[in-house]
């Protein structure tokens, strides 16, 4: 079985599917693992890194039309989808429920196309849980950002000139990233208030240290490990508390992307007016549109008051070795674990609780219930 790893072609992507780890993993498999000539350069692997760990340099149109699997981090250009051969598994974030025309083209061509997004979240995938070994980095990524943006220290410091106190952040959405950038914050030194519709979720927040915000919202029951979505009446209960904590804090970081739909808008103008001159908001759900009122996806932008808004779409870059380190650990796991040890192939059984859950396209058709009708 050929698995091939392409160069990402995002300008903004520094990571890489599989780092020279993770291919001696599955070269030691018994897999061909062929890569093409500089796939690993931003995550800071050569191409003899890949070499001795057993891979192929591959040329990418050659290798497309022969790969068994290919592997990528971001959904592919729709012309190379034409390039795979028929059967061929491709396995990305594929952002399903706003590629149409790309998942319909994966389905013409005959390709099983498979979306990490939609891998279940259960124990038995969490070792293939892209979506949260990424968000776990972009969560840290968020706070070292801001952190080396800010004119002050994290942390209280009694001096003798006086006392320096504490940088206040504020986290909304207490998920994977949204603990990762409370417990880096607070081992930063920060003063961290937190806040989710979630009431489990505000328990975890509390034991890593933060101080809880708690708004009475009603019914907000999570479903499936994501928030339920809010009503509109509990989104202005949410925002008009929220407006107070962020005038006073120095970072606010939100992180609440909602999977297949546009995410919240959790700051308003209203709010950001209110915020201090010099202050930080970090919004980790720009890409999808955004947390914050006012936020240019790829973008920093300073309000009249002085308030600065990152919308980068690519946190988890910001540290791309440790982000392919982790993500070719997923990518890996995977293919180990459904891999046919006599066969040395990727069989697809949509009956498996797992593919069922994440393979959109096979067999020259879109077979994934949520997008058959």
């Amino acid at each position: 079985m050929k698995i091939f790893a392409p160069k990402e072609t995002d300008s903004d992507e520094t990571r890489a599917a599989l780092d020279p780890i993770g291919t001696k993993k599955l070269s030691d498999l018994g897999t061909n693992v062929l890569i093409e000539s500089g796939t690993g350069e931003s995550s800071g692997h050569s191409d003899e890194d890949y070499r001795q760990a057993g891979a192929e340099i591959a040329d990418r149109n050659t290798a497309l039309a022969e790969a068994d699997v290919i592997v990528r981090v971001r959904k592919p250009p729709a012309e190379e989808v034409t390039k795979l051969k028929k059967g061929a598994i491709h396995i990305s974030f594929l952002d399903p429920f706003n590629e149409a025309d790309l998942i319909e083209s994966f389905a013409n061509a005959g390709t099983t196309a498979i979306s990490l997004e939609m891998l279940p979240r259960t124990t038995l995938a969490q070792k293939m849980d892209a979506l949260s070994s990424q968000a776990n980095l972009a969560g840290y990524a968020s706070v070292i950002l801001a952190a080396s943006r800010m004119k002050t220290i994290l942390p209280m410091m009694m001096t003798p000139a006086g006392t320096i106190s504490p940088a206040k952040f504020f986290i909304l959405g207490i998920g994977v990233a949204g603990l990762q950038a409370i417990a880096t914050a607070k081992r930063l030194g920060a003063r961290v208030t937190a806040f989710d519709v979630r009431p489990e979720a505000l328990e975890q927040a509390e034991s890593l240290g933060a101080k809880a915000l708690r708004i009475d919202l009603g019914e907000t029951k999570s479903e499936g490990g994501y928030a339920k979505e809010m009503t509109p009446e509990q989104i202005k209960i949410q925002i008009d508390a929220q407006a107070k904590v962020c005038s006073q804090s120095d970072v606010v970081i939100t992180t609440a992307k909602v999977f297949g739909r546009k995410p919240p808008v959790l700051i308003k103008k209203g709010a950001i007016d209110q915020m201090q001159n010099g202050s930080f908001i970090v919004d980790l759900a720009a890409e999808g549109g955004g947390n914050v009122e006012g936020v240019v996806a790829g973008e920093e932008i300073t309000t009249d008051n002085g308030v600065t808004i990152i919308g980068l779409t690519n946190y988890e870059g910001l540290v791309p070795q440790n982000a392919t380190q982790v993500y070719s650990s997923n990518i890996t796991n995977m293919v180990e674990h459904f891999l046919d040890e006599e066969s040395k192939t990727f069989p697809i059984d949509l009956e498996d609780e797992l593919l069922k859950g994440c393979v959109i396209t096979h067999d020259g058709k879109i077979v994934h219930e949520r997008f058959t009708s």
